[in-house]
């Protein structure tokens, strides 16, 4: 007998905190879908393909509330981080043991990196970044997955990108942290991309990583950013 009861989603709102849920056409994602894209194992699947340079954003682990970097992390176990080291091996656990660190290391950290999305603390200091290299800031379309369970968003039309359906948000890139005033823990979009294609973001559920796509003028400004921990990689490669 199953134990647990199911959890009664509430249904999806029409603002997403500012960012409006598109009800009708999708055609502003069209070139994220299709064949062509890659695979969700890759940075391009996971972002978008064709873009001069990519850059993986690591999300941070955490001390007591606190950004602790994976380079921290990965100098207390006695590792480093490369473009593509998964958590596991930054921590040097076993993939499958990776149990093993839940209580992390005293002293150096004791939550991993969060899954999912852009974290709010990140992409807020992802965002002058990104406004620096568009023309079109106030003028911003978003993917959100539709799996996420806190709201049932069956009744608005979807589309498909490399292993999941996104539901378009459009408003200003200033606007993407807004969910977090539905719900402290709202997800922030998977997607994010200007109406002049200048960059696009990609992240998923199942990640610890936000990825970037744009030019290597974006990507470089994105390495030289203090508060974000940032690696150069590749469209075709593995993300983590």
């Amino acid at each position: 007998m199953n134990d647990y009861r199911l959890v009664d989603q509430e249904p999806a709102p029409q603002w997403y905190g500012r960012l409006r849920v598109r009800t009708g056409d999708l055609s502003p994602a069209g070139w994220l879908t299709g064949p062509g894209q890659g695979s969700l194992a890759t940075v391009a699947g996971v972002a978008a393909p064709g873009f001069a340079a990519y850059a993986r954003i690591l999300h941070p682990a955490r001390l007591d509330e606190r950004p602790v970097a994976w380079s921290t992390v990965a100098a207390a176990h006695g590792t480093r981080v490369t473009p593509v080291s998964r958590w596991h091996e930054v921590i040097g656990a076993d993939e499958d043991h990776v149990h093993r660190f839940e209580h992390g290391l005293p002293g150096v950290w004791d939550e991993p990196p969060g899954e999912g999305p852009t974290p709010p603390d990140v992409a807020r200091a992802l965002l002058p970044v990104l406004a620096r290299h568009t023309g079109t800031p106030d003028r911003c379309w978003f993917g959100l997955w539709s799996g996420y369970g806190r709201w049932d968003w069956g009744r608005f039309p979807v589309f498909e990108t490399p292993g999941r359906y996104e539901v378009l948000l459009a408003g200003r890139l200033a606007d993407v942290v807004s969910p977090v005033t539905l719900d402290e823990f709202a997800e922030l979009p998977d997607l994010w991309w200007p109406r002049d294609r200048a960059w696009i973001v990609g992240g998923d559920v199942d990640l610890v990583s936000t990825y970037v796509g744009g030019s290597p003028r974006l990507i470089g400004d994105l390495l030289a950013t203090a508060d974000l921990e940032v690696h150069p990689v590749s469209a075709g490669d593995p993300v983590g």
